[in-house]
């Protein structure tokens, strides 16, 4: 008995040491395991990093929410981002030219599109950048950051949203502040003059195409804004006289705030082409034909020759 009880000693015994060998062993393995994990996903996000823009939510100083990029940035268009801060949430995407360089203040346009552009949910994120509205800044010799919304209204509310992601972008990217400039087309053009009536200290000019002027005219005008109007003269939604009536004010806004005639002329330019203008071209819609400014090279360099 006493032989039997310590054999059965011996062997529990060698059982035990074993199953401790294979834990410890275990424990390594694991070990190993969860490094190689590590590695591999580090290595995964360094890949992804360089393929695509993480979309990540954070709070700037201002207390604005940003679904956007915490990597380091890169150029052509940044598509589908959410700014969200009091007046609810902003769609929108953005261009940063081939060779930017954080070190380096660009210009700015901020661009908002018409109706048909504007967001109806995620079907039409992204429509506006197909938009010669849009695409016309991108292909000038001068480097140029582009920002474009997709607002869901036209009004004041829109034009809040309007004036919070321009100060979003001066906050947070290298550009000039000295010239940062707006830009709207029908229903964006609604928006925009009134976002830059709202805040004329942030524009150094403003180019305002086939739509009605919603925005006052004094502020405008004593800060100096430089205003490109272009409407077609037999324009089917506004018709040509909401353009010349937002010319008449500001011209009188001007004088008012001390410029003379001549220096108005500088800053105010009135474009009401005719119907020969757009058939020439192939244009029989005039209101929608209205987009066709964005491609007049010598338009949006004037806007950009503009500087506070």
């Amino acid at each position: 008995m006493k032989k039997k009880g310590i054999v059965l000693f011996c062997v529990g015994l060698m059982i035990l040491i074993f199953t401790a060998c294979e834990q410890q062993k275990d424990a390594a393995s694991t070990s190993d395991d969860i490094q190689n994990k590590t590695v591999l996903e580090e290595n995964n996000s360094l890949e992804e990093a360089s393929e695509i823009i993480d979309s990540t939510v954070f709070v700037n100083d201002a207390g604005i929410k940003n679904e956007s990029s915490l990597l380091p940035m890169k150029n052509g268009f940044v598509t589908a981002q959410i700014l969200s801060g009091n007046n609810g949430d902003i769609h929108y995407s953005y261009y940063l030219p081939e060779n930017y360089n954080d070190n380096k203040n660009y210009p700015m346009v901020v661009v908002m599109p018409g109706y048909d552009k504007m967001w109806f949910g995620e079907d039409s994120s992204g429509t506006n950048l197909d938009w010669e509205g849009v695409l016309s800044w991108t292909e000038l010799d001068e480097d140029i950051i582009v920002v474009s919304a997709q607002l869901t209204d036209w009004g004041e509310n829109s034009a809040r949203q309007a004036v919070q992601l321009t100060e979003y972008f001066l906050e947070n990217f290298p550009v000039d502040p000295n010239r940062v400039y707006a830009a709207g087309y029908s229903a964006g053009g609604e928006t925009m003059s009134q976002a830059v009536a709202m805040r004329p200290d942030l524009f150094a000019a403003y180019l305002h195409g086939a739509s009605q002027w919603d925005g006052t005219y004094e502020m405008i005008a004593k800060n100096r804004v430089a205003v490109y109007i272009f409407m077609a003269e037999n324009d089917e939604y506004y018709g040509s006289q909401k353009a010349r009536d937002a010319y008449d004010n500001l011209h009188d806004a001007y004088e008012n705030a001390g410029l003379s005639d001549s220096q108005i002329d500088e800053v105010l330019k009135l474009e009401i082409p005719d119907n020969e203008y757009f058939n020439s071209r192939g244009i029989y819609n005039y209101h929608g034909g209205g987009s066709i400014l964005f491609e007049d090279e010598s338009i949006l360099n004037w806007i950009l020759l503009q500087e506070k």
